[in-house]
């Protein structure tokens, strides 16, 4: 069974919707990903909350 699992985010730079892909089978993680449209680095934070999954986008500035 596969973790892997499309997720609708918007860039915090541009406000440009983004559609990335996670892992969630790898647990909780930290990384950056560079927005497709702006290329600006966005720092991802996907994480567990009892049940559900959670992924919060930041700035990398912030």
């Amino acid at each position: 069974m596969s973790g892997l699992e499309a997720a609708s985010v918007c860039c915090p730079y541009c406000g440009e919707p983004l559609e990335l892909w996670v892992d969630r089978s790898v647990g909780e993680q930290r990384y950056i990903e560079d927005c497709a449209v702006c290329c600006r680095p966005i720092e991802l934070w996907l994480r567990q909350e009892g049940d559900e999954w959670r992924l919060e986008v930041r700035r990398d500035d912030e």
